[in-house]
């Protein structure tokens, strides 16, 4: 179970769709505001695991063409992001909304973040914990992942605000953006790999 767990602390620590724009929620609106929106990727990130789990995102990913369009389409989508933080020059590039958004934006937007679905993926369908209990096993690992996972986005919600909120200069600033634009392809370039 200890591997499993620092497995899902490294796969959803690192940044994605979720836990950038959860920055970027934090950043612009606050903690509370920020709160509701952690709250719809929560939700969004159980629909994925149930998908998962269900073999639904199997189905889908086993069609050869329906795969390179999905492929196609979340790998252009990391690209744009990656580009878009690193050339956001001195301005910290969360991802950022023009309106506060709530509830049904989190859970959006991770029901269509690819990273939640290769992450997820990896997660339950690796991992053996209980072979012989395929049901105490999908407990389990959906019991640590939520645990992992709620408190990696609190933190980088919080991160987001107090980011925000300092006054560094504009190397560090841009540093923040390189890391975080080659994080995204390094995970755009795992994908290719295992495409």
């Amino acid at each position: 179970m200890l591997t499993f767990a620092a497995a899902v602390f490294f796969l959803i620590i690192t940044p994605g769709p979720g836990v950038l724009s959860a920055a970027g929620i934090g950043a612009a609106y606050g903690f509370k505001s920020g709160l509701r929106y952690v709250l719809g990727l929560l939700i969004g990130n159980n629909i994925v695991i149930i998908a998962v789990v269900s073999g639904v995102a199997t189905l889908v990913v086993t069609t050869s063409s329906v795969r390179s369009v999905l492929f196609l389409l979340s790998t252009t989508y990391l690209i744009y992001l990656a580009f878009r933080i690193a050339f956001a020059g001195s301005e910290l590039a969360f991802i950022t909304a023009d309106s506060k958004p709530g509830i049904l934006a989190g859970i959006l937007l991770q029901t269509i973040n690819p990273k939640a679905y290769v992450v997820n993926t990896a997660l339950f369908s690796g991992f053996s914990i209980f072979p012989e209990a395929l049901a105490s096993e999908v407990i389990w690992k959906l019991l640590i992942v939520n645990a992992i996972w709620l408190p990696i986005h609190f933190i980088w919600l919080w991160l987001g605000t107090i980011l925000k909120k300092m006054d560094l200069n504009t190397k560090y600033r841009k540093l923040i953006n390189i890391i975080m634009a080659a994080s995204l392809l390094i995970v755009v370039a795992l994908a290719f790999l295992s495409f």
